[in-house]
């Protein structure tokens, strides 16, 4: 079989990703070993995360990118996974890969077996994977909104938005969403159930969310920094929690101050002033504590239609480029996934 990949060409120099980061080959697939099995990607993730692993220099040069994926084994040598089973690995972007003893994974990506009669197996890629699980630890045991507390989340429409706006919503708190085209804003109102959503896009998007949060913002869920960022910053309450899982907006800038660097020095005299919470997330930290409770938590509300998601779907390996580029630049619609093999 033929194995089509996707291995980063350089160390990417700044800015925003570009064709000559990125370079396509087609090897041999490999046979799995002792403890390790082979499995064919039905869907891979596309997150803001990935790019800044390869401007620090994470992954190296000549490597498949990586990626976390939804796959089907193929062949097995691993007791814990056979043929046929559908299972939530980090294959990375690639046709054909190995899991298992000896090979290199995310670290705390343990693989898990999926029940495809349970939910689509893209879920656990979005609001049944390490995205839901990010917007509950950011939203929920991180800030733990409030009845009557005004929430806000940036990049409101996107995979992780989405859920940790709802989740929001179903704590008791108003929920205030920023979004970008009018489809977005209309898909937070109308499908999300948010109170209040504006665009970042609008020229009047300050004075948009100054009316849309009239008593100030308690909680804000950071996806996105920059302009987005400045216009929050002065609307903060006293001891305001801040869940910063990302600032997509800055990830693209030139090299100098990190953007967390860069975030923190531009909202400093508002968070000593308001006696701000500031709450660096990275998802890795709850896995093993709360996995498996989110995942109960949240299998039952998508059951009882009380969470909605919305996933933008690009079909076709070699897209993978182009789509992890629209996604950066805010041109996706929801979670970002490839459809990389037919799911039958």
């Amino acid at each position: 079989m033929d194995n089509d990949q996707w291995l980063l060409a350089r160390q990417p120099p700044g800015g925003w990703p570009s064709a000559s980061d990125f370079r396509w080959q087609t090897s041999a697939a490999p046979e799995p070993g002792p403890g390790q099995f082979l499995s064919e990607t039905l869907f891979l993730s596309l997150d803001p995360y990935q790019w800044g692993r390869r401007r620090r220099g994470i992954e190296l040069p000549g490597s498949v990118c990586h990626g976390r994926t939804v796959s089907r084994v193929l062949a097995s040598r691993h007791n814990g996974f056979r043929p046929g089973d559908y299972v939530f690995n980090t294959v990375g972007w690639q046709r054909y890969g190995l899991t298992g003893a000896g090979v290199s994974d995310f670290g705390y990506m343990i693989p898990r077996r999926l029940d495809p009669t349970l939910a689509p197996v893209s879920t656990a890629l979005g609001v049944l994977g390490m995205l839901g699980l990010t917007a509950y630890a950011g939203m929920i045991v991180q800030c733990a909104p409030r009845a009557a507390e005004t929430v806000v989340v940036s990049a409101a429409s996107g995979g992780v938005g989405q859920v940790a706006g709802q989740l929001a919503k179903l704590a008791g708190a108003r929920v205030v969403g920023i979004a970008g085209a009018n489809k977005k804003v209309d898909f937070c109102l109308e499908a999300l159930g948010f109170d209040a959503c504006v665009s970042h896009l609008d020229p009047d998007y300050p004075s948009l969310l100054r009316q849309a949060c009239p008593d100030g913002i308690d909680v804000y869920f950071e996806n996105v920094g920059g302009a987005v960022f400045e216009g929050v910053l002065p609307l903060l309450n006293q001891a305001a929690r801040i869940s910063l899982c990302g600032m997509i907006a800055q990830y693209g800038d030139a090299e100098g101050q990190s953007p967390q660097e860069a975030w923190m020095a531009a909202g400093q005299a508002v968070f000593e002033q308001q006696r701000v919470k500031i709450l660096p997330l990275f998802v890795g930290d709850y896995v093993a504590q709360y996995q498996d409770a989110f995942l109960s938590e949240m299998s039952d509300l998508l059951k009882d239609n009380k969470i909605h998601y919305r996933e933008d779907v690009w079909f076709g390996l070699e897209q993978a480029p182009a789509a992890f580029s629209a996604m950066l630049k805010g041109d996706n619609f929801g979670k970002t996934l490839i459809a990389v093999s037919d799911n039958k």
